[in-house]
């Protein structure tokens, strides 16, 4: 998903103003003002959006001389008891910063220039990024450039580089008492890379920074800037440049920095702490409204987090209050769209060692007051689940399971849930047949399962609403070929591998149908190559991660699912809601949805734990496969049909609005059953050495991983060499082949004419195909013979 360089921090103001007043600030943020007006407000925006409020902003009016721009500053600074003015001379940048350290409050101060933007999380990330390393002299995030140029800045620490590239910005969270010990920023005559040298003068004083991922600072890129007249002057630029490398040359290029994100933790056998700022730092909330922590794995492309993503953006907001979690480290590129509907994100592996996580989700809790904790497919969440219910019984703790998975870690999430189910208030799951056997194999309590099918948005995924011909324009072809779709992520848990045998044994009698596979995963590679050795090029196409999806259901035939294991799958869903209707395996609870009234379901043959990667597929379920698919394109009254009743079906059962209202009521219920009633006790000593240990084991796999890899990777570099190795022999052979050949055939022209040779020639030509090397062979003999080299017999 291309980032959308739009959706700027700042646009409008969403939070409050007034309301910390007076309040102890923790972090202060300076900005040199000067004549800046133009793109103030949005800066202003950006800096009281802030999830973290504890701060104060003094903003340094450097000798602004434009009246207009001097009243937006007065405007603006009334308008929160947290911003304070101080008026000064215009000395410059270097020197109002200067001046906003000396009368900064607390330790940590933010420089932030008045046309830059800062995301929401920004302050938040950067405390807690300086809470738990005291010893670190700073902390910054990667940066985004927006407004003339647009791209996305993200460097690895290299303190050596940075003496001769400077790849930091200068917005970054320093401690005012290594701002006093460098000297703070230098004063020079004339404008050059003051952050730049300040940077240089920390590791010249032997100081490290904090380095935490994601681009949450907004760097506004001018046409012309301040620093732009040094780069275009030759002696500004030679100044510039001769105060660098002054610089650098005391700068210590060693330094290591603490990156994030940190897969392993760092702190074995350490234990959750309660972590409160105070009960004076809280967020207070409208009365009436719910708090609502989502507790996820992360925010990419797939069936579950299209669920999480509905699921905030559906929950009625004059009610709920949203904030997300994740806790698996990953690019989250779905984190644009969960922004819409809230600006409380965190990503815990970008500014957080593993073993910090239950800590930050328990401060988390404390100062946004939250109501409700909603866990869904993170492996962290449920293992700090019971200790965090040991801290807040008051807290209703609910959790959703999409499926059982066999095949990881003996039930996957489901197995979690079940035996963590005490500090649950209940489990929701998307089908029947997942709820069986939480409750059958896995011993969970009846009464605390339910099922909650996921639905779909039937208003955006309607047929008349779009346009046909989008695939058929991507790939091409006729309209009258009929397409099935085979979307999915591309892993053995969908056995794509199965879809090109049904693909192959369907182009046997119909070479017009096309499979269409939308999506990628980690064995797209070995599919796209299996197609060629196959020669499948005409029945089997890959086109990689779609974010039109409507308009590929528009145009399908069909949509199949060869799933080894699904809850129930999202495509399903879609497909019928756009009347396409749908071949799918029997797994998970897909027929919950999937019976032949709206497509066929086929019987699985295959065992999800012994056969998991299997690629030897059962006859009868692939001819079961062909014979349904051949039924829809033979039987044109019962397609009809099925297509009606795909609709249908979604609209009355399986709609999006009818799962949000169903989960709207089941939270109300939980509240209701919560109140007044003491909460569920759990021993802290317990639940803490828990989550500790499944740290450990977290630590270890990671460990286990690194090995596993390197031991692949050094297996793959011995095979390239035998095979050099062998390549290289068979290369030896050849040659030594040819010239046996060679001595032959010279053996043979001993004593000939030349114009037999010739004759010899044309044959040899004729009946052998390297007669061209040949030739030159005898060229050149003939040659030689010329020049007296050789002597030839009449």
């Amino acid at each position: 998903m291309e980032f959308d360089y739009s959706q700027q921090p700042g646009l409008k103001i969403n939070k409050k103003l007034n309301q910390y007043n007076g309040q102890r600030a923790l972090v202060t943020i300076i900005t040199p003002y000067y004549n800046a007006g133009k793109y103030f407000e949005q800066t202003f925006n950006s800096v009281m959006n802030q999830t973290f409020p504890w701060f104060e902003w003094i903003i340094v009016n450097d000798g602004s001389t434009h009246q207009e721009d001097i009243q937006i500053l007065d405007s603006f600074a009334k308008r929160d008891g947290r911003i304070r003015v101080i008026l000064q001379k215009n000395r410059g940048p270097s020197y109002a910063r200067n001046t906003g350290f000396k009368n900064a409050d607390t330790d940590i101060v933010i420089p932030l220039d008045a046309d830059d933007l800062i995301s929401p999380q920004y302050v938040e990330y950067i405390y807690f990024g300086l809470l738990y390393h005291p010893d670190a002299a700073w902390c910054y995030t990667h940066s985004i450039g927006f407004d003339a140029q647009e791209y996305l800045w993200k460097y690895s620490w290299d303190a050596e580089r940075l003496k001769t590239y400077n790849y930091l910005v200068c917005t970054a969270a320093v401690r005012k008492k290594d701002w006093q010990e460098i000297g703070g920023y230098k004063i020079e005559k004339e404008p050059y890379h003051e952050d730049w040298r300040f940077w240089l003068d920390m590791l010249s004083n032997y100081k490290y920074p904090v380095c935490l991922n994601g681009c949450l600072f907004w760097y506004r890129r001018l046409k012309r800037s301040r620093l732009s007249g040094v780069i275009g002057n030759s002696k500004s630029s030679e100044f510039c440049e001769k105060i660098i490398e002054e610089a650098a040359k005391s700068a210590d290029g060693s330094i290591k920095a603490i990156e994030y994100p940190q897969k392993k933790t760092h702190f074995l056998f350490q234990k959750p702490q309660l972590l409160s700022l105070g009960s004076n730092f809280k967020i207070p909330k409208d009365e009436g409204k719910i708090r609502l922590l989502m507790l996820i794995p992360w925010m990419v492309m797939g069936g579950a987090d299209k669920f999480n993503l509905q699921l905030a953006g559906g929950l009625d907001k004059k009610t709920y209050e949203i904030s997300i979690i994740t806790t698996v480290p990953s690019d989250n590129e779905w984190q644009q769209r969960f922004e819409r509907f809230t600006d409380e994100i965190f990503n815990l592996p970008d500014f957080l060692d593993p073993a910090h996580f239950a800590d930050f989700v328990s401060y988390y809790i404390d100062s946004r007051q939250i109501d409700v904790l909603f866990v869904s497919n993170s492996q962290a969440g449920y293992y700090m689940t019971p200790w965090i219910k040991s801290q807040f019984p008051d807290l209703l703790i609910i959790d959703y399971v999409h499926m059982e998975e066999w095949y990881w870690k003996a039930g996957g999430h489901a197995r979690t849930s079940a035996s963590l189910g005490e500090a649950m208030y209940r489990t929701y799951v998307c089908n029947h047949a997942t709820r069986d056997v939480m409750v059958r194999k896995m011993g969970r309590n009846a009464e605390s399962v339910k099922t909650i099918h996921i639905g779909v948005d039937h208003e955006e995924f309607d047929r008349t609403k779009i346009k046909s011909g989008y695939l058929y324009n991507l790939l091409e072809i006729d309209e009258s070929r009929p397409l099935i779709l085979f979307p999915c992520r591309i892993c053995p848990q969908k056995r794509p591998f199965l879809m090109l045998e049904i693909a192959d044994r369907i182009g046997t009698v119909r070479s017009d149908i096309l499979f269409v596979v939308i999506g990628d995963g980690e064995q797209l590679d070995e599919l796209k190559n299996a197609i060629r050795v196959k020669s499948l090029e005409n029945n089997v196409v890959c086109i990689g991660r779609c974010e039109d999806m409507r308009s590929c259901y528009k145009d399908a035939f069909l949509t199949l699912i060869c799933s080894l294991k699904e809850g129930l799958a999202l495509t399903a869903y879609e497909s019928c809601s756009m009347g396409i209707p749908v071949v799918s395996s029997d797994a998970g609870g897909q027929s919950d949805l999937i019976d032949d009234t709206v497509g066929a379901l086929i019987q699985l043959r295959q065992s999800e734990t012994d056969q998991y990667d299997y690629r030897e597929f059962d006859e009868d379920e692939i001819n079961d496969y062909v014979t349904a698919i051949q039924d829809f394109l033979d039987n044109s009254v019962r397609y009809k049909n099925c297509s009606i009743n795909c609709r249908k079906k979604i609209e009355n059962e399986f709609s999006l609005g009818n799962m949000v209202k169903i989960m709207e009521q089941e939270i109300a219920n939980g509240l209701k059953h919560m109140h007044g009633r003491p909460g569920k006790h759990i021993d802290a000593g317990i639940a803490g050495e828990l989550y500790m240990v499944f740290n450990l084991l977290e630590e270890r796999e990671c460990v286990c991983n690194d090995v596993w890899n390197s031991q692949c990777y050094f297996e793959k570099c011995l095979h390239e060499e035998r095979d050099r190795t062998r390549s290289m022999s068979t290369d030896i052979e050849r040659l030594e082949e040819e010239k046996r050949l060679i001595c032959n055939d010279l053996q043979a022209i001993k004593g000939m004419k030349l114009y037999r040779i010739l004759e010899w020639y044309g044959n040899f030509v004729g009946k052998n195909p390297v007669g061209r090397q040949m030739w030159k062979l005898i060229h050149r003999f003939l040659q030689n013979i010329g020049k007296g080299k050789y002597r030839c017999e009449k």
